[in-house]
């Protein structure tokens, strides 16, 4: 097994059970090494720290299998690793629900991820480690999940980082239908599994899908960047007088509609919108239009560091117009799932967005993921979503 060593005083890290190590931090590269190849992980003098998966691709060049450097890397262990991670989640409480059963390196298993939707799974192998022993898990998922059938959605950019090209299709079993109907929060959705975003849904969202509930009752709510629908539903549940939504996407816009029926709800109290949200949002500027909530779950406006000054900007832009769209006491709930935006920094974007719109705001609430996406304590990049509630005087 190749052995692949730290700079001097480049361990603190992996003592610490970080699970990713940067190419800067080797002594040299793993030009020996195979894409995904398990090696050997030592400090400076030789000792071994951990075993992981090579990827010479990418900046990051090692994910942490194990901090034991004599754990051996085979079938077993991903039988073992899967079988913890599924067994967290508990019992399921419907044969429809949806949920996430393997969250990447908070279960660690680096770069994997698993979200179950009723009978079927969909899978993304995101590094070059699972990609090599994506037989011995998907083994793995049909022993401890017995599902109907496995589809893969690794058709992301950030497999190029690996050296890995996008790919999508049926992994094992049957091939899921066109819609697979499945109960989020107490909500129904027909959701795509072949093609939608994500893996099909925002399953990350499904507990906020309740704080949306919360703070609708007879309230006007507008909700940006609405996607298929999930916030409209969680709002028209919470008793909403009624719910505009904006997306971007004429066909999620279509399947919005299909979902508000679906659930039950009365299609009079939506007022679907299809255009840019930032556009219309100022043209209700402009037209002193007002509402008592705006819901705001954005797309990632930071990729990569280097993004961080102009995402930021998008952010403070779209909150500072929702700040001025509302009424004395209402309710703005926002969200940012770019993992390169920590919480103090969406925090101070949000109270920088506040200030230049003049008016008094109060964060009343903070939010994260659904618990079903854990994050590990040494590995605090796993919080990529974070989510305020500001109440504005």
């Amino acid at each position: 097994m190749n052995i692949l060593r730290l700079k001097p005083d480049r361990d603190s890290s992996i003592r610490s059970h970080h699970p990713w190590v940067f190419s800067g931090a080797l002594q040299e590269a793993p030009t020996k090494c195979e894409s995904g190849e398990t090696i050997i992980l030592a400090n400076s003098s030789g000792t071994g720290l951990a075993v992981g998966a090579v990827s010479p691709s990418s900046q990051i060049t090692v994910r942490v299998w194990s901090f034991s450097p004599d754990t051996i890397i085979d079938a077993k262990f991903f039988q073992d690793r899967i079988g913890a991670a599924v067994a967290r989640r508990g019992t399921r409480l419907s044969v429809d629900c949806a949920r996430r059963l393997v969250n990447g390196e908070s279960d660690q298993v680096p770069g994997l991820i698993v979200d179950q939707y009723g009978a079927f799974l969909v899978c993304q192998f995101l590094s070059a480690g699972v990609e090599r022993w994506r037989e011995e898990i998907v083994a793995a998922l049909v022993q401890h999940c017995a599902p109907a059938g496995i589809w893969e959605r690794s058709d992301v950019d950030v497999r190029e980082k690996e050296g890995l090209t996008p790919r999508a299709g049926l992994l094992w079993g049957e091939e899921p239908p066109e819609q697979v109907s499945v109960l989020v929060s107490g909500l129904r959705f027909a959701a795509d599994l072949r093609s939608g975003h994500k893996t099909g849904l925002y399953l990350d969202q499904a507990e906020n899908l309740t704080v949306i509930s919360e703070f609708s009752r007879g309230r006007e709510v507008l909700n940006g960047f609405a996607y298929t629908g999930a916030f409209v539903l969680a709002a028209l549940r919470g008793g909403a007088a009624k719910v505009t939504s904006i997306e971007s996407s004429a066909s999620a816009v279509e399947q919005m509609g299909r979902h508000v029926q679906l659930n039950g709800f009365d299609p009079s109290l939506t007022e679907p919108l299809c255009g840019d949200v930032f556009k219309l949002l100022r043209t209700f500027r402009d037209s002193r239009r007002a509402f008592d909530l705006v819901a705001l779950d954005p797309p990632k406006f930071v990729v990569n560091a280097g993004q961080l000054i102009k995402g930021g900007r998008g952010y403070k832009d779209i909150n500072l117009l929702a700040f001025k769209l509302l009424r004395p006491g209402g309710v703005l709930i926002t969200f940012s799932c770019s993992g390169h935006v920590t919480p103090d920094l969406f925090q101070k974007i949000i109270a920088d967005a506040a200030l230049d719109s003049g008016r008094q705001v109060q964060i009343v609430r903070w939010l994260s993921q659904s618990a079903d996406h854990p994050v590990a304590t040494a590995f605090p990049e796993g919080r990529y979503l974070k989510g305020l509630v500001c109440r504005v005087d």
